[in-house]
C-alpha cells in the first residue's frame, strides 16, 4: 500500500484480510454442500495427473469426477474416521443449476462492453475446500467481491479464464456479477509476467534506483517522464 501510495494510487478502504473472515467462506461452502454441489476427494495431485490427459487453464491436471484413486466406500470410511478431505465442485451438477447462457460483461482496456460466454467446463471439478486452507481462491474471491460491494473488477489477463468459474459460483450463490476489465501484463525480457514468486524487480526497488512515480506512470502509458526512460514490455 505504501508503494501504491507513492505511485498515486489511493485505497478507499482497508484491505479485507481473508484470514479474518473464515466464517463467510464457510457459510458459502456450507450452502453448496447442503445442495449436494460438492463432494469429498482424497486423490492426490500426482494420482490425478497420472490418469488425466487434460489440463486446466492454469496448467494443472484436470479433475473430472468420480475420484480417480479413492473409491466411494473408502471415502466414506475415511470421512467417518474424521480424516480431513479436500472438497470439489460437482461441475456437472452445478452447471445443471445454472443458465446455459452464462456470461460476463468485459471491457478489456476500453469503454465498450463485450459479452463473453463463460466456460467453467475448462476448469473441471475444482477445489472449493482444502484441508489446510480456510478459503480456496475461486470461492473466496466471489464472496469477497460480493460482501465488499465491488462493482468493477480490474485485473490482469492471466486471470481472464478464472472469470468463467467465478460467474458460475456467483450464480449458484445468488451473488451480484461485477463488470470486468482484464488488462495486459507488464512482462520481463523473456515475456514472463512480473511476480513476487519470481523475485521480479519491485516498485520499491525502482524507487530506490532513482526512478520517480512519473517515470513509472510514463512507462505504463499514463503520462510524461521526468527523468530517464524506463523500458517495459506488455503482453
Amino acid at each position: 500500500m505504501q508503494d501504491l501510495g507513492w505511485l498515486g494510487v489511493r485505497c478507499e478502504l482497508s484491505p479485507r484480510r481473508q484470514s479474518e473472515h473464515v466464517a463467510d467462506y464457510a457459510a458459502a461452502f456450507g450452502e453448496l454442500r447442503e445442495r449436494g454441489l460438492v463432494y469429498p476427494c482424497y486423490c492426490t495431485r500426482g494420482q490425478i495427473a497420472a490418469v488425466s490427459g487434460e489440463r486446466d487453464p492454469d496448467g494443472a491436471a484436470l479433475h473430472r469426477g468420480p475420484c480417480v484413486a479413492v473409491g466411494v466406500q473408502e471415502t466414506r470410511a475415511r470421512l467417518a474416521r474424521g480424516e480431513a478431505a479436500n472438497w470439489r465442485l460437482d461441475l456437472a451438477r452445478a452447471q445443471s443449476q445454472a443458465p446455459s447462457s452464462l456470461a460476463w460483461t468485459e471491457f478489456y482496456e476500453g469503454d465498450a462492453p463485450t459479452r463473453v460466454p463463460a466456460e467453467p467446463q475448462r476448469w473441471g471439478d475444482i477445489l472449493l475446500g482444502a484441508k489446510q486452507r480456510p478459503a480456496v481462491y475461486h470461492l473466496a474471491v466471489v464472496v469477497d467481491d460480493a460482501l465488499q460491494g465491488v462493482t468493477d473488477v480490474v485485473r490482469g489477463r492471466d486471470l481472464f479464464p478464472s472469470t468463467s468459474m467465478h460467474r458460475l459460483l456467483q450464480t449458484l450463490l445468488d451473488l451480484p456479477a461485477p463488470r470486468y476489465r482484464h488488462h495486459r501484463l507488464v512482462v520481463d525480457a523473456d515475456g514472463a509476467k512480473l511476480s513476487k514468486s519470481a523475485k521480479s524487480e519491485s516498485l520499491r526497488a525502482l524507487r530506490q534506483q532513482g526512478y520517480s512515480a512519473a517515470d513509472i506512470s510514463a512507462a505504463l502509458g499514463f503520462g510524461a517522464s521526468t527523468q530517464g526512460k524506463l523500458a517495459v514490455a506488455f503482453s
